[in-house]
């Protein structure tokens, strides 16, 4: 099978969509990413990558703090509206039922099935249009319907799922298979290295 060169592209699939609440002046604002990644388990640190000319940007800055909403198929036209307007603009909060949880100014979105709150860590500028944000989860909130033996149930969060190439969205499929089970049907004595 032959593979054909893309190009240098950020193509890491799927892309979850979620909704980043900061402070601006003293109000409540959301931006829609899919620039989100987590980057340790323990203390638990995600990233978030926004260009610099982003209102957002001044509010995660000015407070060091912000939350990750992660909406579900159910809040797609909302979602989208977020990402398409400026909170200069526009009360994208209005949109929204909100609550503040711990740190009180990283607004978060009561109709989104997963939040997380975040206190700022670090920020890296690699010298082109973005920032990178490193967040410490100070806390997760969620409804108890979309949690199952104590954790996030996917099924029931029913995620967006964003693909930049074709700027389309999509939700979560069925589960096909369980990590570090899936693997133990591999016959390992035909890979096994020589010692």
């Amino acid at each position: 099978m032959k593979k054909l060169p893309l190009g240098a592209f950020p193509f890491i699939y799927p892309m979850p969509t979620v909704i980043v609440g900061t402070i601006i002046n003293k109000e409540p604002n959301f931006i829609t990413i899919s620039y989100v990644g987590v980057v340790q388990h323990t203390p638990a640190i995600i990233s978030i990558s926004l260009i610099k000319s982003h209102l957002t940007n001044k509010g995660i800055h000015a407070n060091k703090t912000f939350s990750i909403n992660i909406p579900n198929t159910r809040m797609l036209k909302k979602t989208d509206f977020v990402g398409m307007n400026s909170g200069d603009c526009v009360d994208k909060a209005g949109l929204f039922t909100l609550f503040n949880g711990e740190l009180k100014n990283a607004p978060m979105i009561l109709e989104a099935p997963l939040n997380l709150e975040c206190k700022l860590v670090n920020v890296f500028d690699l010298n082109g249009d973005s920032e990178i944000f490193f967040g410490e989860v100070v806390q997760t909130y969620s409804s108890a319907r979309y949690v199952r033996r104590g954790y996030p149930y996917m099924k029931k969060l029913d995620p967006i799922l964003f693909s930049i190439n074709s700027n389309s969205y999509y939700n979560v499929g069925r589960r096909i298979g369980r990590a570090w089970k899936e693997g133990l049907k591999v016959n390992i004595s035909k890979y096994r290295k020589n010692k």
